[in-house]
């Protein structure tokens, strides 16, 4: 049985993150590179600073994944460049606040778009490659919570990511036992732009005080969730989906009720 240094040590092998130039994608990325893989990093412009620790730095590959074309020719160049490709993180999605009531058909359908087909596109061609590799490989989809409870201002978000979940249940079906599937699905996790939704630090702290974990998560967070699921140890691990969430967010009802104490 391997030790869980020896199941966390990824050098030999190739990780491409979709979104990995910032936020939770530049977590994973960097928490891969940490564990020794060698990481791609796919977004539609270049950052100014790539994913990088001690003095390992992620490649970068410019590609739009909406396009089914640009993700066929991204995933032909890791393949010619690295020969294989181990670990697929399907992270790049989001969507900006709309009122369901007044959004556009054109909007509803750019998001679904991103979050949903997407990742499904990518998965396909990835698995395509997976399948012909002795060891198989594994594709984690990166959820979000909104997919389990409301998701007011974000409705087509939280549908696709809904649909995201119920995708990689099946798909780990078909594609076993070659490539395993599965989702991860954050809460609130604190990034680069949080201050764009919560405002300045004593709005982020507020927030970070109604989850019970007594935070936001972090970047990290997800990163080490991704290590594991994509390691000799969740061997077992697939067609599921882990919340990452510190707890969830307290019913607001417990906010509104008066308890009197003797």
């Amino acid at each position: 049985m391997q030790s869980l240094t020896e199941s966390l040590d990824f050098n030999g092998k190739v990780v491409l993150i979709t979104g990995g130039t910032q936020g939770i994608g530049a977590g994973i990325a960097a928490g891969f590179l940490a564990a020794g893989a060698s990481v791609v990093v796919c977004g539609r412009n270049k950052p100014e600073q790539l994913p990088s620790v001690e003095g390992r730095s992620a490649r970068f590959l410019s590609a739009d994944v909406r396009d089914p074309d640009a993700t066929e020719q991204l995933l032909a160049a890791v393949h010619e460049h690295y020969g294989r490709i181990d670990v697929l993180i399907n992270n790049a999605g989001g969507s900006p606040s709309a009122e369901a009531a007044t959004a556009s058909p054109r909007f509803s359908e750019s998001i679904i778009r991103l979050n949903l087909l997407a990742p499904l596109n990518l998965a396909q061609q990835a698995n395509r490659l997976m399948q012909q590799q002795a060891a198989g490989g594994v594709i984690i989809f990166i959820g979000s919570v909104s997919a389990s409870r409301p998701s007011p201002g974000t409705a087509a978000y939280g549908a696709a990511k809904a649909g995201v979940v119920s995708l990689a249940s099946s798909l780990a079906v078909e594609w076993a036992p070659k490539v395993r599937v599965l989702t991860i699905s954050p809460g609130l996790i604190r990034t680069e732009q949080s201050h764009l939704h919560y405002g300045d630090e004593p709005g982020i702290a507020a927030v970070g005080q109604t989850i019970p974990a007594g935070r936001m998560g972090e970047p990290a967070d997800i990163a080490n969730a991704c290590l594991y699921a994509a390691s000799p140890m969740a061997a077992y691990f697939s067609g599921t989906n882990l919340l990452l969430h510190g707890g969830g967010e307290q019913p607001s009802f417990l906010a509104a009720a008066t308890v009197n104490k003797a």
